[in-house]
């Protein structure tokens, strides 16, 4: 599973405001719930928060990627989020993030998360690429971007 293969223009969030850390999963997850892709909004809730309590999912560049584990889904399930503006994230370099992946997969299938997990890390490492989806104006620009 890849980021390019499980996200669509309806999961993909250009230009969200949000003042927290809270308010991003929170939008991140509507837009789940309403592509149909989590059935149980508030367990798919609890596997983020619960993650994001143990180990801040901020990593560096302004990129963030909070995701959790919940019996509410089969698959692995995918959303990306680029702010308006940075928001506050515990990173690993400090800076507030604008990029937001988020993933939810089934306790069971623990390879697909982590295989999913290294190529976000490796996809983001391109500065051409972070840019290129933060200067994206809608979806259909930010899954070029990815796929570029």
């Amino acid at each position: 599973m890849s980021l390019t293969t499980t996200l669509s223009a309806d999961r993909v969030l250009v230009g969200m405001h949000a003042a927290d850390k809270l308010s991003v999963i929170d939008q991140m997850l509507d837009r789940l719930a309403a592509s149909g892709a989590i059935p149980d909004r508030a367990a798919a809730r609890v596997a983020v928060l619960e993650r994001e309590r143990k180990m801040s999912t901020g990593m560096k560049n302004g990129i963030a990627i909070p995701h959790g584990k919940t019996a509410s889904v089969d698959a692995l399930v995918t959303c990306v989020a680029v702010a308006a503006e940075p928001v506050p994230w515990d990173t690993l370099d400090g800076e507030p993030c604008r990029i937001f992946i988020m993933t939810l997969s089934s306790p069971s299938k623990a390879g697909p998360h982590l295989q999913f997990l290294a190529e976000v890390s490796r996809l983001f490492k391109s500065e051409e690429r972070r840019d290129a989806v933060l200067a994206a104006p809608d979806a259909q620009g930010v899954l070029d971007a990815l796929l570029a």
